[in-house]
């Protein structure tokens, strides 16, 4: 099998055939015109190359397995594979800590930028949020603590919960006192904690996809996802981009712009219903799941 052959069969250059003839791993014979031919076997080695390359792995660190298949024997099940695959993992596992870390310092500077929108920019925030119900909700997009990009104004079919809070603590972290001091503000965890370990009764009884929102950064929330394992996504919003689009209620403590507590029930991108004021945020999960469940979804 000649050069040319080999590089339409595999899907490869003759530049990557010619590196790997260099480096030892797929050798071709030299016929008395010098041309190159290669064995049957060359197929299945530049194969293996390519498929561990796409992995991550360097060329060089394809040569246990590529020897292997060369040999006969399963180039996965070598020791020098075994070696290899671990020494490989960990690499990418450190990288994808670095990146991570990288992330979320970004996250944190860009939220710092954005900096707080003064209550009096918010729209109709001082109106009553019920007046929402039977509008369309706008596109609005945010990175969930998952990273997956979500736009509420294309959730998509069924019914969906976003409960928009003011802030959540972390422990050892003391809150604002001209925080603790409005009436409603507290209960933030309590609130995610329950809806947390009422999710599959929401979902049993017609929402179809929950959310958490509030002003915090992306950074801040994750922390929570984590900590309390919750089974929905938080939205950061520290421009307060929702309460710009349809005038979500906030408040000022200390020298933030936080949201006030309110839920919203998104029905095919329609404010179905909107749940204001809540007066037990710790068990607010039951009062929508039993709102749902007394009214069924119908197509």
């Amino acid at each position: 099998m000649r050069v040319g052959e080999l590089a339409r069969r595999t899907g490869t250059t003759l530049r990557a055939l010619r590196y790997y003839e260099q480096a030892g791993l797929v050798v071709p014979h030299r016929l008395g015109n010098g041309y190159r031919e290669y064995a049957p076997i060359a197929v299945e080695l530049v194969r293996q190359i390519r498929e561990l390359t796409a992995l991550g792995l360097s060329v060089e660190e394809t040569r246990p397995f590529v020897e292997s298949l060369a040999e006969g024997r399963d180039g996965d099940v070598c020791p020098a594979a075994v070696a290899t695959f671990r020494s490989a993992i960990g690499s990418l596992e450190e990288r994808i800590g670095k990146l991570s870390a990288q992330r979320d310092g970004l996250h944190e500077r860009l939220d710092a930028a954005a900096g707080r929108v003064p209550a009096s920019e918010t729209g109709r925030g001082s109106a009553d949020p019920s007046a929402l119900v039977g509008e369309r909700v706008p596109g609005v997009e945010f990175y969930a603590t998952d990273g997956t990009l979500i736009d509420l104004g294309a959730l998509g079919p069924g019914r969906s919960v976003v409960f928009v809070y003011p802030l959540t603590g972390r422990p050892g972290v003391d809150l604002p006192d001209s925080l603790l001091n409005i009436p409603g503000a507290r209960g933030s965890t309590e609130q995610a904690s329950w809806f947390r370990d009422h999710h599959a009764e929401l979902l049993a009884a017609g929402a179809a996809r929950v959310f958490g929102l509030s002003a915090q950064s992306t950074g801040y929330q994750r922390e929570l996802v984590h900590r309390l394992r919750l089974p929905y996504p938080l939205l950061p919003d520290p421009r307060m981009t929702l309460a710009a689009a349809l005038g979500l209620p906030t408040f000022g403590a200390a020298d933030m712009v936080l949201y006030r507590r309110v839920t919203l029930v998104i029905n095919d991108n329609v404010i179905e219903h909107v749940f204001h004021p809540i007066a037990a945020p710790p068990m607010h999960a039951l009062e929508v799941m039993r709102w749902l469940a007394q009214r069924p979804r119908t197509a």
